[in-house]
């Protein structure tokens, strides 16, 4: 099993680490911890060298724990929502599990771009973490 972890570092990032976590030692399950950014010429280095080590950080957080885990920095051209779910599709992904921000009354109709292109557009199940 493979578990896909949508990982910006910020907000929930820890929260969704510790239920991936309990979800690859529950199933047994490799953890692919995703970083997407749409890239282009714009995109300033310290962002880049920023998500680098946030997973740096993630790959110490499971190999702490004895969970197989990969790290992948997309730099690919789309909208991280479709990134996500392209690569969920591409590595034959079982679960994604991603982060959700509070919001409005009219934000949480539409939890967010990246978050609500993943929850209908995935082929698998979605774990959502506020």
């Amino acid at each position: 099993m493979k578990i896909l972890v949508g990982y910006k570092g910020v907000n929930v990032g820890k929260d969704l680490l510790e239920i991936a976590g309990l979800h690859a030692n529950a199933f047994g399950a490799q953890v692919l911890v995703v970083t997407s950014m749409r890239g282009g010429a714009n995109v300033e280095q310290s962002i880049v060298q920023t998500a680098e080590e946030n997973l740096r950080q993630t790959q110490l957080f499971f190999d702490d724990k004895k969970i197989s885990c990969e790290t992948h920095l997309l730099v690919r051209g789309m909208e991280p929502g479709e990134d996500i779910v392209r690569f969920a599709q591409e590595q034959a992904v079982d679960e994604i599990i991603i982060g959700v921000k509070s919001r409005s009354k009219v934000g949480k109709l539409i939890f967010g771009s990246t978050a609500q292109a993943v929850i209908l557009q995935a082929h698998c199940p979605v774990v959502t973490v506020k």
